[in-house]
């Protein structure tokens, strides 16, 4: 009977080192992905945080804001855009989250896209980042060329412009970072941007870890040489190659910014 006692603990001492050496095998890593950023992209880190940062040259490339398909139903997420971008015909490079939204993804500001307004210009006072005042815009003009401006300049100015997306607050204000940042606030998030260095090159900027304002907004400025830059969101941020997701996940999105080849003179 003791016998049986003991034999029986040494079965169970056993089952447990076996299932043991199970849960703490090696695991499997991923395989590195060679040439894994689109190719206006790089990385690169700035006061200790890693970005990837896209420089887009509208001599070389198109970039637009998008929000709906034609059924006129918000894409959702990157992953579906992409998706029907690919249906299409009309394959996209990289696309990122472009705007703030609501729960059912219209958004909360302006939204031009293809020339036709979409949403109505915002200049509410409420709370949240969107309206951390100065708030603003990202948009490209008739003319081809692309500016980062404060909705209150946009309200005055009216450009005309194909694509525009409304968000907040503003990163740098001709060359001075929002008054109501701190240097290094405790608010923390992945984060994502947009700057303006010239009227021809547009610079989004996304982190792949967490970065208070103060600091996103520093990069802009001192790293990016963007007068203007704004910001995009916070937790959702993500970013896309076409194919797949480079930072985010399943993540839903409202407005889109997305960058393609630039089609050729007809």
């Amino acid at each position: 009977m003791k016998k049986r006692y003991l034999a029986t603990i040494l079965i169970g001492v056993l089952l447990v080192a076996v299932a043991m050496a199970w849960w703490l095998r090696p695991k499997e890593r991923p395989p590195l992905v060679i040439g894994a950023l689109p190719a206006p992209c790089r990385d690169l880190t700035f006061e200790a945080v890693p970005y990837v940062i896209c420089e887009i040259g509208l001599n070389s490339y198109d970039i637009g804001i998008f929000h709906a398909g034609g059924d006129g139903k918000p894409f959702g997420s990157l992953e579906a855009f992409d998706k029907a971008m690919k249906e299409q015909g009309r394959p996209m490079l990289l696309a990122m989250n472009g705007g703030m939204y609501h729960e059912d993804l219209t958004p909360v500001g302006l939204l031009v896209e293809e020339g036709s307004e979409k949403a109505p210009l915002n200049l509410a006072d409420a709370e949240g980042n969107f309206f951390l005042k100065p708030n603003g815009l990202f948009l490209v003009g008739r003319d081809g060329k692309a500016a980062v401006m404060d909705s209150g300049a946009y309200a005055a100015a009216k450009p005309d412009s194909i694509f525009a997306t409304q968000s907040g607050p503003m990163l740098v204000i001709d060359g001075a970072l929002h008054p109501r940042f701190e240097q290094n606030g405790t608010s923390r998030y992945i984060r994502n941007g947009v700057g303006v260095r010239d009227g021809h090159t547009v610079v989004l900027a996304i982190s792949r870890s967490e970065v208070s304002l103060g600091s996103f907004a520093r990069l802009f400025r001192d790293a990016l040489s963007c007068p203007n830059a704004l910001f995009l969101d916070g937790v959702v941020s993500a970013l896309s190659d076409g194919d797949r997701m480079i930072i985010g996940g399943k993540y839903p999105a409202g407005p889109i910014i997305a960058v393609s080849a630039k089609k050729a003179a007809q």
